[in-house]
């Protein structure tokens, strides 16, 4: 399991419990990403709500769309490291992809 640094210190709290929770995202490094397939319909849906959450959290994810898989990249701006704020983040994007799934 990887160790998520806050300020200069290994971290292995709530934040690396967060993350286990996150299966589906991938951490390389500094960075989660997750890969979803999605219609186009989903992927506007999907992009409009992340806006929404990202705002709020002033953090802006990469989010890429090719042959019908939406691909979400969510890096610290910050600072070096991953904080609750891009955690947060990826839950809440976890929430609003899988409501789409509840709805649709």
């Amino acid at each position: 399991m990887k160790k998520t640094l806050w300020g200069t210190r290994p971290r292995r709290g709530y934040l690396d419990d967060a993350l286990a929770i996150l299966s589906e995202w991938d951490q390389t490094g500094e960075q989660v990403t997750r890969v979803l397939l999605l219609n186009e319909a989903q992927h506007a849906l999907l992009t409009e709500r992340i806006k929404v959450i990202a705002d709020c959290l002033c953090l802006s994810p990469d989010i890429r769309r090719a042959s019908g898989e939406t691909t979400i990249r969510i890096s610290p701006c910050e600072s070096e490291i991953l904080t609750d704020r891009e955690v947060t983040l990826a839950a809440r994007i976890e929430d609003a992809y899988r409501s789409l799934h509840d709805v649709g």
